[in-house]
């Protein structure tokens, strides 16, 4: 077994907490971070501690932001007609890149999953409810992940919007069963946007 030294040993333990980094990827980021002058280094302790008190979540939307209500909500120029309601604020970057949606959005934080013990007072879905209630929003864009939580999820929203007269779409096929919308790319996103469908 490896003896690292205290404070090495620390650091890739710290940096495998994150998504997808492994031993040796931590390792690797470890190395290269203590080679980094003092000042790289606490620019990015800066960083993370910046990111971490500063953001929060806009009161509207959901989505992560530092100002409130968040730029896109503040925007005058996107419509309150369309929602766009998506998983993750991470989703909401996805839909952004593809530069085709000119809506609003609202991010629900999870997806049904009663596996998971996840029900829809779980998510967001009552804020979303009470953002329609005014009947400016015409329609309700579902971009769930196409995966079983995603897709129930979607179901759920079409079952409960259907009798207040709001048109439900869901993103069109195209995007990967199983997938995650961060993973797909521009084109592939900005397809299913266009060749959405009715619920």
């Amino acid at each position: 077994m490896v003896a690292y030294a205290r404070p090495l040993a620390r650091l890739i333990d710290e940096l495998m907490k994150l998504p997808g980094i492994g031993p040796k990827t931590a390792q690797r980021l470890a190395f290269e971070i203590i080679s980094w002058p003092a000042e790289q280094v606490k620019q990015l302790a800066d960083a993370l501690v910046d990111a971490k008190t500063t953001l929060r979540y806009c009161s509207v939307c959901f989505n992560l932001t530092d100002q409130d209500p968040c730029q896109i909500c503040d925007n005058p120029n996107r419509s309150s007609r369309a929602i766009c309601v998506v998983e993750q604020p991470k989703d909401v970057v996805a839909m952004e890149k593809t530069r085709e949606f000119r809506g609003c959005y609202h991010v629900l934080h999870g997806a049904i999953s009663p596996m998971d013990g996840v029900g829809p007072n779980d998510i967001r879905i009552r804020e979303l409810l009470s953002r329609i209630k005014d009947g400016q929003v015409e329609e309700i864009i579902v971009a769930t992940d196409p995966d079983v939580e995603g897709d129930a999820t979607a179901m759920y929203i079409a079952r409960i919007l259907k009798p207040m007269g709001v048109k439900v779409t869901r993103m069109a096929s195209g995007l990967p069963v199983g997938g995650d919308l961060e993973y797909v790319d521009e084109v592939t996103l900005a397809k299913a946007l266009q060749g959405r469908r009715e619920l």
